[in-house]
């Protein structure tokens, strides 16, 4: 048996975004962004581990948002049309650099990266990610586990307890329907935990969930191996498990974490911006505002706006290095701890966002893959390991009340409510109790009334996503997270008022549904 386990945690979450009113979307390049440079490289690795016989285990959220878009065909349409632009521009830049050694292997590169991620969605995945990612969870190697509905930030609903159940139940519902059973575990939005959620979460079959480091070390009473080990919530018998600080900042921190390293590619210097207009005119969004298009040909450098050419080789053998840097620190940290835990292997938890994987730091699969590999074959002091597995392998788990707490800056909440979004809540908390009045009140309506009620549920729903509160603090995109609190509520508050006087505008009800067609089988009762 191993001294400890490693838990790599990748919590995949974007928000929904998806309009159809229009035939070409800003923002709708998240998730092209997102499945090119993140998630198709993930599986390519899961696909090489296992090709190579390796023996890997990692956890990933796939938050119900996510899949909703990920199997939506508008996206998995516009996704084609995307990469097949990227295709087309990365050639051209391969007849620009011709006489530019350093700049052309890098043109070559994306055009073969461009072509293999459009082969990966169409060919070997029919357009849906989703079927990936379940074949390795089904093959017991990646642990799958769901979010909230909409990433809703459920310590600040806490006044009604219909909200955050609807959350909760619905992203397990959600879960089952695209990966055929319910969750185990789940990532709840922001790591934001208030007491009695754990209860909503056992009613919806979860057995465990994560919080931040701070959310077990001030549990009451004092957890004896602190955040080494799972707790169980008193009243619900859920397993808590919370993030390693020591682990998270070697990644994480792009000052002093392994993303900021010289060598690396330069997020911030993209050809959407670098090379002239009328160049990039034919592949930039219809209404012209120049954007990242993927292709990136510096590397970090240093603090300097004289940045030098990116060596994908250099930075490849860099990621192979700060794997194994990685793996040795948890070697040293598991042996420190042994003295500590009684006999019992410690469980180290280390969290990150996915998209940081390959969006934001390039060689982050790489540094997965390697790790991942040198776990298997370099070593047997530390283990990678899913919950459910070291759950069943050490049923005795101390009994502790978690503390209410969130991640982000102070750790207690503040990032989504503050100045900047503290506006938006007097209007979620009035209309989360109108819909838990709306379904207390229609138990039998007609088909026309249903349809209402179940769009009243996912303007609320949509409303309530965590991000929009997030993107205003954090003054990126602003108006657009506005935008879409002010339609949610405003189409919320329409319905709610056309329900309760029997005059639903069909045409109006059948336009919304359309453009925010998110859970079709969602049923508003799950409100009452």
């Amino acid at each position: 048996m191993p001294l400890g386990y490693l838990c790599l945690v990748l919590h995949a979450h974007l928000p929904f975004v998806r309009h159809p009113e229009y035939d070409d979307f800003l923002e709708e390049d998240w998730l092209y962004e997102a499945i090119t440079e993140t998630y198709i490289p993930l599986l390519d690795v899961f696909d090489g581990l296992d090709r190579d016989g390796v023996d890997w285990r990692m956890t990933m959220s796939v938050t119900p948002t996510l899949a909703a878009m990920l199997s939506d065909p508008l996206l998995q349409y516009r996704y084609v049309r995307h990469i097949d632009n990227l295709i087309t521009l990365a050639g051209k830049e391969i007849e620009r650099t011709r006489w530019q050694p350093e700049f052309n292997q890098l043109a070559r590169m994306y055009h073969q990266r461009f072509q293999r991620a459009r082969d990966v969605f169409v060919k070997q995945y029919g357009n849906n990610l989703l079927h990936g990612f379940r074949r390795f969870f089904e093959a017991g190697k990646l642990e799958l586990i769901t979010c909230s509905a909409t990433h809703g930030f459920l310590p600040l609903m806490d006044a009604n307890r219909n909200a955050q159940r609807a959350q909760i139940e619905l992203g397990a519902r959600e879960f089952e329907r695209h990966f055929g059973k319910r969750p185990q575990g789940i990532w709840l939005p922001e790591c934001g935990y208030v007491p009695g959620v754990d209860e909503l979460l056992r009613d919806s079959g979860i057995r465990y969930f994560f919080t931040d480091t701070h959310g077990i070390l001030f549990a009451e009473p004092r957890p004896k191996y602190g955040v080494y080990a799972p707790i169980l919530c008193p009243k619900s018998n859920v397993a808590v498990l919370a993030r390693d600080t020591e682990s998270s900042k070697q990644v994480w921190s792009a000052v002093e974490g392994y993303p900021g390293d010289y060598v690396y590619r330069e997020f911030y210097r993209d050809v959407g911006f670098d090379l002239d207009y009328e160049y990039l005119r034919p592949h930039l969004h219809e209404s012209g505002i120049r954007s990242h298009l993927g292709m990136k040909y510096f590397r970090i450098t240093g603090r300097t706006d004289h940045k030098q050419a990116y060596d994908p080789r250099a930075a490849l053998d860099k990621a192979a290095e700060h794997a194994g840097n990685f793996l040795f620190n948890r070697e040293k940290q598991v042996e420190w701890l042994s003295g500590a835990m009684d006999g019992r292997p410690s469980l180290i938890v280390a969290p990150y966002d996915a998209e940081l994987f390959g969006h934001w730091w390039f060689e982050g699969p790489d540094w997965i893959n390697f790790l991942l590999r040198k776990m298997c074959y370099d070593q047997q002091t530390i283990k990678p390991v899913t919950i459910p597995e070291y759950l069943d392998r050490h049923p005795r788990i101390q009994v502790c009340q978690p503390s209410m707490s969130s991640w982000g800056y102070k750790g207690y909440c503040e990032v989504w409510l503050e100045g900047s979004n503290d506006w938006i809540y007097r209007h979620l908390i009035e209309d989360a109790d109108r819909m838990a009045e709306l379904a207390q009140q229609f138990i039998e309506p007609n088909s026309l009334q249903q349809r209402a009620l179940n769009q009243a549920a996912r303007e609320l729903l949509l409303a309530q996503s965590s991000d929009w509160a997030f993107i205003m603090k954090t003054g990126t995109m602003v108006e657009y997270a506005v935008q879409r609190t002010h339609v949610h509520v405003l189409n919320f508050n329409h319905l709610y008022e056309q329900i309760k006087r029997n005059e639903i505008d069909e045409t109006w009800l059948s336009e919304i549904e359309r453009r925010h067609n998110l859970f079709p089988h969602l049923d508003y009762r799950v409100y009452a």
